[in-house]
């Protein structure tokens, strides 16, 4: 796209270089303004290729070269390629600050801390994002400031969701770090709100409300979260947008799970159903049923729970997300299992299986083959090995297809498919039933310690002879340290990364695309005469990048991708221990009369009130 380098202005006579500059500067704006045009289309890569070719080409404008930066630092960001993103973004940041322009480095210190939020390095962000705020606030510029306040919300938000995933808790039960993390989320979302309503910016109103709504979900103040997400609901429905009203019946529907109003959240779920079908989006409409299947097995409604599964697993294969396909077999092997039909819930159990193993899901793998080794055990008592092996596959590939009634197991069939874990392990007289169901849902959950690897044929006898010391042992033992040799490479590596930002403070004259002319050297700062907030703010991102270091001392663990068809793991995992809690609920009604079994399910208990244990 470019050509070659140009020839220096005192090279050239006075108007001969006057009239080079000017082409050129032509050029790259025209290029510049094209690649916006695109960009604004929605066509970011044809956007960035255009941005691209004006850096090539340069220009001695410092004003259109930081708008360059700043719109290639978006486009790369809305490509997810967030590395690029940054590079662009931290240019856009230098410039801004050598040339003195405080707006400037205001919104680029904003693009900087979104960027990092996504990479997950959260504590870098709040301080690019603070420093928005700040320059906002000295300038008077309130829509800033409302932006800024909204973006570090949002930091803290993404940290206190990663941190809950990682504990596994409910919400409402986090360790004080997280709570304290999400807290801080609620304080900026709520400082945010009121400047806007201040501002009258109602769609800004909007996304405060649904994120008030969400970090209040997370804290566990489900009355409180219901609340913000129907003024997100109302303004939705406002400004017609489908997306965020979809988005709204959703959290609505997971809210009133923990408020135990099942029925309630079954309505918004189907609300969220007919939305994501207006909006020609699959993946929602799958997650949605999902969603209807797990809260009509809470509601012990099994018929419509395997419904809206087979609906799931339908969507899942036809978009080919197997594991979304895996959880919707185990939601039907248990629902076909509620229902008294161990041979349909055997063949989907052998499918999750067969799923699992293809994806490397180790805990779905553990779990299909207790499922499996129950319903064969079943089986057998009840019919010939043969059709325990080959059970009825017809009507299952009609997917969407209402599943046929069968007949109830009876009490002592159920007791067979109990785990055999739940026989061997003891338990206190007073809560024997939880325990185990509590025991079951963290085999269930996806949350399994993937360091439980099997060992290897021929490592049984080492690991005896390995077995974990007692504590007396313990403390006889010496305490293990690495090696200096390991403790200096990770001295070197902490060294490195804390000059990583060494190349914001570069001299400017490397930035790309810049062409430093008599016209423009007047307005760049001098290298040794920095602002002082500016140096206080890199030595900072300095201090959290240098503590980085600790992260790539342990490897993370193994998780699984999230399928397109599931919903988000932090609402989801958490039904999987509600479902587990109340299968004691479930096993009652096994006892009914014939009356019973031939006209239905009794109808479910009744639900208990908001705030209600």
């Amino acid at each position: 796209m470019a050509g070659p380098a140009p020839p220096a202005a005192d090279e050239l006579p006075g108007p001969a270089s006057r009239r080079l500059y000017s082409r050129m500067e032509a050029s790259c704006l025209e290029l510049a303004l094209e690649g916006e045009r695109l960009c604004k289309a929605g066509d970011f890569k044809a956007g960035v290729a255009f941005f691209e070719a004006a850096v090539q080409v340069g220009t001695e404008d410092l004003k259109t070269l930081s708008a360059i930066y700043s719109q290639l630092g978006n486009a790369y960001f809305y490509l997810k390629e967030y590395a690029r993103a940054l590079q662009f973004h931290k240019h856009d940041l230098l410039l801004a600050r050598t040339i003195g322009d405080r707006m400037g480095e205001a919104k680029a210190s904003g693009n900087l801390g979104n960027t990092l939020k996504v990479l997950g390095r959260f504590d870098e962000a709040v301080v690019c994002c603070q420093r928005h705020l700040d320059i906002a606030q000295e300038q008077g510029d309130k829509v800033g400031e409302a932006r800024a306040l909204y973006n570090i919300g949002n930091v803290y938000h993404a940290k206190g969701k990663q941190l809950s995933w990682n504990t596994a808790q409910d919400p409402g039960h986090l360790p004080p770090d997280v709570r304290e993390t999400l807290r801080k989320a609620s304080e900026f979302y709520e400082r945010n709100l009121s400047l806007v309503k201040e501002l009258g910016d109602r769609a800004a109103q909007g996304r405060a409300y649904g994120n008030l709504g969400n970090t209040h979900y997370l804290l566990g103040n489900f009355t409180e979260a219901t609340t913000f997400h129907k003024e997100r609901l109302a303004i939705a429905k406002e400004f017609g947008d489908k997306a965020a009203e979809r988005r709204a019946y959703s959290n609505l529907g997971n809210a009133h799970i923990f408020l135990g109003r099942f029925d309630v959240a079954a309505e918004y779920y189907k609300k969220t159903l007919q939305l994501s079908r207006q909006l020609r989006d699959q993946a929602v409409e799958a997650q949605a049923c999902y969603s209807l299947g797990n809260t009509y097995t809470l509601l012990q409604d099994y018929e419509r729970a395997a419904e809206y599964h087979l609906r799931h697993l339908a969507i899942a294969q036809e978009l080919a997300d197997r594991v979304g396909e895996g959880r919707a077999c185990w939601s039907l092997g248990n629902a076909y299992v509620s229902m008294g039909s161990p041979a349909q819930a055997l063949t989907f159990a052998k499918k999750h299986l067969q799923i699992s193993q293809e994806i490397g899901d180790r805990n779905g793998e553990l779990t299909a083959r207790m499922n499996i080794a129950q319903l064969q055990l079943a089986l057998g008592r009840l019919t010939s090995p043969a059709a325990a092996e080959k059970p009825d596959l017809a009507g299952y590939e009609a997917q969407g297809a209402r599943p046929k009634r069968t007949q109830r197991l009876s009490a002592e069939t159920w007791d067979l498919l109990r785990l055999p874990l739940e026989r061997s392990i003891p338990r206190a007289p007073s809560s024997d039933e939880e325990y185990f169901f509590d025991l079951l849902s963290k085999f269930q959950s996806s949350r399994m310690d993937d360091q439980r690897c099997p060992l290897e044929e021929g490592q049984a006898g080492a690991a005896e002879a390995t077995a974990a010391p007692t504590p007396e042992e313990r403390a006889a033992q010496p305490s293990v340290t690495a090696s200096p040799q390991t403790e200096e490479l990770f001295d070197l590596i902490a060294s490195s990364q804390s000059r990583r930002l060494d190349d914001q403070r570069a001299s400017v004259g490397s930035l790309p695309g810049l062409r430093i002319t008599l016209n423009n050297v007047g307005h760049l700062r001098g290298d040794g005469d920095p602002q002082e907030p500016g140096d206080e703010f890199f030595n900072m991102l300095i201090k959290y990048q240098s503590s980085r270091i600790d992260d790539q001392r342990c490897p993370p663990p193994d998780v699984l991708p999230r399928g397109p068809t599931m919903p988000d793991e932090d609402f989801f995992s958490l039904i999987q221990r509600v479902q587990a809690k109340r299968m004691d609920e479930q096993r009652v009604d096994l006892t009914g009369s014939p009356e019973q079994e031939v006209s239905g399910l009794s109808e479910p208990r009744q639900q208990c009130q908001p705030g209600a244990s």
